[in-house]
């Protein structure tokens, strides 16, 4: 590897172990074998390189829900598998129990997240690249709650739809991280999503009459 790619790898490992906030410069040198004039040359600045660090580790947990069900999907999940093509009900709570399983291990990340939140002017520049790194995320979070490709994602579906799925991923995180015992189930937030869907469609004129 080159100089950018052990940076990028070293400011990885300083973050997980550290955090934004207590992680400096000089730390990711020593991690990364390289030198300080390395960071400004290849990322710009420390921020920079940590925004991108940090989007690194995030990116691959999208792929981990694809694959854990697919997995579960070719074991034989056999009717379930075929209803979760459809985007309803069975892919919601099934993708938000892949979420959930992959707490443990994402648990770093999301403290992370939380950092950035509380700790606002003191990491401006760290916030301002991670919004717009949210913003492409969004579409990504759509695909798998959907089923639709991204590229084909209609821009309002990702706007309307991948906005509830990214509130409801920050809210459920923010419990899981505090207490796990008492955090919502995947079961719990679908059996709310269809009372919802039953009460909608029973009111008077649901119909659109």
């Amino acid at each position: 590897m080159g100089h950018r790619e052990d940076l990028l790898e070293g400011a990885k490992r300083c973050l997980l172990e550290k955090g934004f906030v207590r992680t400096t410069a000089r730390d990711i040198v020593k991690e990364s074998g390289t030198n300080l004039g390395s960071i400004g040359y290849h990322y710009g600045s420390k921020d920079a390189l940590l925004a991108q660090a940090f989007i690194a580790l995030v990116e691959p947990m999208g792929d981990d829900y694809e694959k854990a069900r697919a997995a579960r999907e070719a074991a034989g999940a056999g009717a379930e598998a075929g209803a979760e093509e459809a985007g309803g009900l069975e892919r919601f709570r099934d993708v938000w129990a892949g979420i959930i399983r992959s707490v443990p291990e994402s648990r770093p990340i999301w403290m992370m997240t939380l950092e950035v939140v509380t700790q606002g002017e003191r990491l401006a520049g760290i916030r301002k690249l991670l919004i717009e790194a949210q913003e492409e995320g969004r579409s990504g979070l759509t695909a798998m709650f959907t089923g639709i490709e991204e590229s084909k994602l209609p821009a309002e579906v990702v706007d309307t739809e991948g906005r509830l799925y990214t509130t409801l991923l920050n809210g459920l995180m923010v419990q899981w991280l505090f207490d796990p015992d008492s955090a919502t189930t995947a079961e719990q937030l679908t059996e709310g999503l269809r009372r919802l869907m039953e009460r909608d469609g029973s009111r008077p004129g649901a119909d659109g009459r």
